[in-house]
């Protein structure tokens, strides 16, 4: 079976440099010669038959238990060459069935009653604070960040991320807020702050809900912000001037996108303004990519905007503006990846060599979705009425400005654990 291994890796190799050593040393070269050589061992002899049978999981696992391990280049090189020669006739057999059967299964699981949101959000979100202390910004963003103007660190990123989708909302002094998804809180306390507006966020996170709770009391804005343990189906409230969603959306599941409108618009005002960001691919996939559903992101889903739209027209909320942001998540997640492999001493000693590559895995493959499978990231606008928002996107420029102000008059932001 490691021959059949080779003998795909023939086919598909057409260009780069891909060099392979086998459990019992034997190595060999695939490729045209180009670019730097990437070079990979296997540590045993079942690992290269395991991998041509399933590639799609193995390739992750393999490389998670040290069994496949990357002399040259790294793990996003490596991904990035596959993906830049992998056809579709190049699936064998095996990668066919296992599709088949992984795309039964998702089906499958969108007519089980039985939900999973507060263990699934639990899977990733309550892992330890200080892993996530160690790669984001200061206000630990866990979004894509907006790069404008070209540049900019990450920190100040993050920062104008904050401030394009504020600038959207519209906000005035005194609206009431709901921010759905409220990560660590760092949106709520800038919306906030920026614009003088009360936030009630909500999150399936204990961890999210504890570190956000206590950044609030150190700055003082309990009068102005808070945080529920909630899920959104089933809240009730007074319908909110405006509604933000963050990276959130992405963990809702293509099954309930009808619901997820429906009680948007049950908690909008008539005249409010909403504003989701997501991340989204160029056409509707079959079922998530293994390795994520497994050990990241169980029960997520990446949705394309034709799976997207019929939901919110159903809810009778108007789409006002769509902005596509195809690179900026690809950056972000690389200057992530940097910073959590220049702590990975750091990371291992919160959990262990295993875990260290099971993110590093999983964050040059998210890097790898924006760079050569089209991902990208949307900001969709929402509201009921027409006249809720200008006919024309100058107010969002001038918006920027006036909270860049703001920005610039207020002191860095000391990162905190609680």
């Amino acid at each position: 079976m490691a021959s059949s291994l080779r003998s795909l890796l023939k086919r598909v190799v057409r260009k780069g440099t891909l060099q392979i050593t086998g459990a019992d040393g034997r190595s060999e070269v695939f490729g045209d010669g180009s670019g730097d050589m990437i070079a990979l061992r296997f540590t045993d002899a079942e690992a290269e038959p395991q991998l041509y049978a399933d590639p799609q999981l193995k390739l992750a696992e393999l490389y998670m238990d040290g069994r496949m391990v990357v002399e040259a280049g790294d793990i996003y090189q490596l991904l990035a060459l596959i993906k830049s020669n992998t056809l579709s006739e190049d699936l064998t057999f095996g990668m066919i069935w296992r599709g088949l059967a992984r795309y039964a299964a998702s089906e499958l699981r969108k007519l089980l009653p039985i939900n999973r949101n507060r263990q699934n959000v639990a899977h990733h979100y309550d892992l330890s604070a200080k892993l996530f202390d160690l790669f984001l910004d200061a206000d630990w963003q866990y979004s894509c960040a907006y790069f404008r103007p070209e540049g900019i660190s990450l920190d100040e990123a993050q920062v104008a991320k904050k401030r394009h989708i504020a600038a959207k909302l519209l906000l005035e002094e005194g609206q009431r807020v709901l921010e759905v998804g409220s990560g660590w809180g760092g949106m709520a306390m800038y919306l906030a702050e920026s614009s003088k507006v009360t936030v009630d966020g909500i999150t399936l996170s204990t961890e999210q809900l504890r570190v956000s709770r206590g950044r609030v009391d150190k700055r003082g804005l309990n009068d102005r912000v808070r945080f529920e343990l909630q899920d959104y189906r089933t809240m009730k409230a007074a319908p909110y001037d405006r509604i933000v969603s963050v990276g959130m959306f992405e963990h809702v599941g293509r099954g309930n996108y009808a619901a997820f409108f429906r009680k948007a618009a049950e908690l909008l005002k008539d005249d409010g303004v909403m504003v989701l960001h997501s991340i989204g691919q160029p056409y509707p996939s079959r079922f998530n990519n293994p390795f994520i559903e497994r050990y990241i992101f169980p029960g997520g889903y990446i949705p394309s905007l034709a799976e997207v739209l019929p939901s919110v027209e159903k809810a009778g909320l108007l789409v006002r503006d769509i902005e596509i942001l195809p690179h900026h998540y690809a950056r972000t997640l690389r200057l992530w990846r940097e910073r959590f492999l220049a702590r990975r001493a750091e990371a291992a000693a919160l959990y262990d060599e295993r875990f260290v590559r099971m993110w590093e895995f999983y964050l040059a493959g998210s890097e790898m979705a924006f760079t050569h499978e089209n991902f990208f990231i949307f900001q969709m606008q929402l509201s009921k009425s027409n006249m809720a928002v200008p006919d024309n996107r100058d107010y969002i420029a001038e918006r920027e400005r006036a909270l860049a102000a703001f920005d610039a008059s207020r002191p860095p932001l000391e990162k905190v654990i609680f």
